[in-house]
């Protein structure tokens, strides 16, 4: 009886193990979000409106130190944040901020204000959206190659 007590432990085991197959860290999730650029498309569901098209907002998530990073329209921005993508959850926290002006400036404060309060993403294809609750999409990005 306690060989079989044994046998059957070693079996359970075995089929645990093999059943909790990782996913190696260079293969991405069609969800994870981090280590790409995303580029701003609308703001509070309107399609954004530059002056200046190289002002364009874009950020990029990197895990190594937990850090955003991009620019915001006139200014550099970044961070770090909180993901956790098994919920979809995102939280930016406050970062810092080049501070010059520019007129694409009410866009950047748009931009910066819809980041900062997300907490919480959506992945649709290429297409980010960054949401609060369950408000409408604070922010859609489109994925840069």
């Amino acid at each position: 009886m306690k060989n079989l007590y044994y046998y059957l432990s070693a079996l359970f085991l075995f089929v645990f193990l093999t059943a909790c197959k990782t996913t190696p860290a260079t293969e991405q999730k069609p969800t994870d979000i981090t280590g790409k650029t995303w580029k701003l498309t609308e703001l509070n569901g309107q399609p954004i409106q530059l002056k200046n098209p190289k002002n364009n907002p874009y950020f990029k998530l990197n895990t190594e130190g937990m850090r955003y990073e991009g620019h915001a329209g006139c200014n550099g921005f970044g961070g770090t944040f909180e993901i956790k993508p098994d919920m979809m959850r995102i939280k930016f926290n406050q970062g810092m901020s080049t501070m010059m002006a520019c007129e694409d400036l009410e866009t950047e404060q748009l931009f910066t204000k819809a980041v900062l309060a997300a907490d919480n993403y959506s992945v649709n294809g290429n297409t980010l959206t960054l949401n609060k609750a369950r408000m409408a999409p604070l922010a859609k990005f489109v994925l840069q190659p």
